[in-house]
């Protein structure tokens, strides 16, 4: 299944870029709810496959998601590739691969030195030669050697050739260090290859536009100062990602005081629809036990922004003691107690069963011009009141 499947990318990509933005009938699809909070699947539906692997995303697609998550890195050769982290140690077969076997280096990554050997060194055809394996030892181990790193080009596709409208949740990943270290032509940066692509396919529109209904997209990133260049060059709505209260951000070295102060908010609210934090930091545990909820979801809302944190994990090791090792629990708490707006999750599948249990998709919701027409009964309602 996976040769047949990498051949279907292959042709859909040659002969689908000449007229990318058309080459899918949205028209036709279920359109993506909006109704609840979004399920966004952390790197695919890594809970059960290694992560942003096409069949994870595949497999988050078949269980309910409503956006498919991916970080994007680059390639020695300028190629945006779907892969976490910066060094390729932890989930993939380099170091039994003794051709690359010099290939280790040690870079300042965040502040920080690294050790390990980087995607920036490898040309998009090593990596392709690479295996992906599970993470975390206590998942499933079976598919480990099984897949390759994509592109993000297939991952689009993937999203673009479901059977229902599925949105994507890219991250512009350590635009600092990518940019370091890989150089296009004409001066471009990072950020513009990562947004050429984006438009190459056909996203774009402004947040619950038409277009963005046809096509969902969220762009996210740790690095503020990303967020702002890409706003000139796309009004596809953006999620600023906030790290844990130690660590400043990767670009602008600011303190997570001043990024969550009201006054930044209000900044940075010309720029994106929401904020991503990690969810240790909306309520902070002590003990495993959750504390009182600090007040970041209520002024973040204030601003007319999303909150979208991250990252909800069924295992028992990752739900704190007040949800009785029940990720439902925990779901329930964060949507009916916090309101948050959508939630990264590594078991898109669970997320899914819950929401459908407590609020269904409507059942009167069937193209995407039902959906235009219910968001503007929504927002007609809202400016009579």
């Amino acid at each position: 299944m996976a040769s047949i499947w990498n051949i279907s990318v292959l042709l859909l990509l040659v002969f689908g870029a000449a007229n990318a933005e058309s080459n899918v009938n949205q028209e036709a699809k279920k359109p993506i709810q909006t109704f609840r909070p979004y399920n966004v699947a952390h790197r695919g539906a890594c809970g059960e496959i290694p992560e942003e692997t096409a069949a994870a995303y595949h497999r988050a697609i078949e269980i309910g998601a409503d956006f498919i998550e991916t970080d994007i890195l680059a390639s020695k050769d300028g190629q945006l590739v779907c892969f976490h982290d910066v060094t390729l140690d932890d989930t993939t077969d380099v170091k039994n691969r003794t051709e690359f076997s010099d290939r280790k280096r040690t870079y300042e990554v965040q502040g920080v030195n690294v050790t390990g050997y980087f995607v920036v060194d490898f040309t998009l055809e090593e990596l392709k030669s690479l295996k992906v394996k599970q993470r975390f030892s206590f998942r499933d181990q079976q598919y480990n050697g099984k897949y390759s790193i994509i592109t993000f080009e297939e991952y689009i596709t993937i999203a673009l050739y479901a059977d229902r409208t599925v949105g994507i949740y890219p991250e512009i990943k350590n635009p600092v260090h990518i940019n370091e270290h890989v150089k296009w032509t004409n001066g471009k940066k990072f950020e513009d290859i990562f947004v050429e692509t984006l438009q190459k396919y056909g996203y774009k529109g402004t947040y619950l536009s038409e277009s963005w209904l046809k096509q969902p997209v969220f762009i996210q990133s740790f690095a503020p100062t990303s967020l702002i260049y890409i706003s000139n060059k796309t009004d596809s709505p953006k999620v600023f990602l906030i790290d844990d209260v130690s660590i400043p951000t990767q670009d602008t070295n600011q303190s997570y005081a001043e990024i969550t102060s009201d006054g930044y908010f209000s900044y940075i609210s010309q720029y994106v629809v929401g904020i991503g934090p990690w969810k240790d930091t909306i309520v902070r545990p002590q003990d495993n036990y959750l504390t009182t909820p600090t007040d970041l979801v209520a002024r973040v809302h204030a601003h007319n922004l999303q909150v979208h944190p991250y990252t909800f994990r069924n295992e028992n090791s990752y739900l704190h003691f007040n949800f009785h090792q029940d990720p439902y629990q925990e779901y329930d708490y964060w949507i009916n107690q916090i309101g948050v707006d959508g939630l990264f999750t590594d078991f898109t599948g669970s997320l899914h069963l819950y929401q459908e249990h407590t609020s269904p998709y409507p059942k009167d919701i069937k193209t995407s011009d039902d959906l235009l027409r219910k968001i503007e009964y929504i927002i007609s309602k809202y400016e009579r009141a």
